[in-house]
């Protein structure tokens, strides 16, 4: 006999995931193979943010009450069933204030990407998880596609990395932090943890990123607004080239939630919190980096 499925509160409506997660989950129309049904979204949390128009916002309201999901504009009724909660929410600095009052249900989360908006809000939300003993993962599902994740098992230790993905104009905050987060979330599964400094170099359309790890590793991450793939090379001595690329489907989100799903049932975090926090201290020395000229700037993981 199969499981029952986990009540999750959907947090958020101004990301795509609001909508793309509940689809694999409900929707009959999505072929029975690729759904996810061990986890039922029951009620939603709509509230404004600079990342979704309020036609957007109607728009994935009336889908998800079409899946006979509940939306609402009160926290407690959004929460008052769940047994998880998904904070889906693009604006980065929205994170910590939900954080606070969804830790105090005592449920786990499910933090969707970035992290946070600054080093420092993801140290206050570690915390907070560690007060109120609230499990908790935060992670982009590039870090669980199937040809990044191949490449990782083909060259476990690579000397250097190359990956390439798309990055775009933030309504709010940091550009580089709201979407570099997903390929820098490749390179550091990819390379391992140890970064030491990151210096970006802006472009008429991106950025380059140049991270050095104090060993005889380094790693480039190019961000190109308009090119919407994603891949890598990883090179090692010894053996040739590992060349890798994502295609872009329907069910992308698949591995992230059935890692979510396992998540929930087992308490085992699918990443660690010290793999998690060194994204976010790439992401903020690479935001540093930029708004100093391209200098150099240190990780702090600490």
């Amino acid at each position: 006999m199969s499981a029952s499925p986990i009540k999750v509160a959907i947090i958020g409506l101004d990301t795509s995931h609001s909508v793309e997660f509940p689809k694999l989950m409900l929707d009959k129309k999505v072929e029975e193979a690729y759904r996810v049904p061990g986890l039922l979204p029951t009620r939603a949390l709509r509230f404004d943010t600079p990342f979704q128009s309020k036609e957007g916002l109607d728009g994935r309201q009336a889908y998800l009450e079409s899946l006979g999901m509940l939306v609402t504009e009160d926290f407690d009724t959004a929460v008052a069933d769940c047994d998880a909660v998904l904070l889906e929410i693009n604006d980065a600095s929205f994170h910590l204030p939900y954080f606070q009052k969804c830790v105090e249900l005592g449920k786990p989360i499910f933090l969707d990407k970035p992290y946070a908006d600054t080093l420092e809000n993801a140290r206050t939300i570690h915390d907070l998880a560690e007060k109120h003993k609230v499990p908790f993962f935060t992670a982009s599902c590039l870090r669980f596609c199937q040809e990044t994740q191949a490449a990782h098992k083909a060259v476990p230790t690579p000397q250097e990395g190359m990956i390439w993905g798309p990055v775009g104009k933030a309504a709010a905050g940091s550009s580089i932090v709201w979407y570099g987060v997903h390929a820098v979330e490749m390179v550091q599964l990819l390379m391992g943890p140890g970064a030491r400094t990151v210096q970006v170099t802006p472009s008429a359309n991106g950025y380059l990123l140049v991270l050095s790890y104090g060993d005889e590793r380094k790693a480039t991450v190019s961000l190109t607004q308009g090119l919407y793939d994603y891949g890598g090379v990883l090179r090692c001595p010894g053996q040739p080239p590992r060349l890798f690329t994502e295609v872009i489907s329907e069910h992308f989100y698949r591995p992230l939630l059935l890692e979510i799903e396992s998540f929930l049932r087992t308490g085992k975090l699918p990443v660690s919190l010290e793999d998690s926090f060194e994204v976010m201290a790439i992401l903020e020395a690479a935001d540093r980096s930029f708004h100093s000229g391209g200098q150099p700037q240190m990780v702090f993981t600490r």
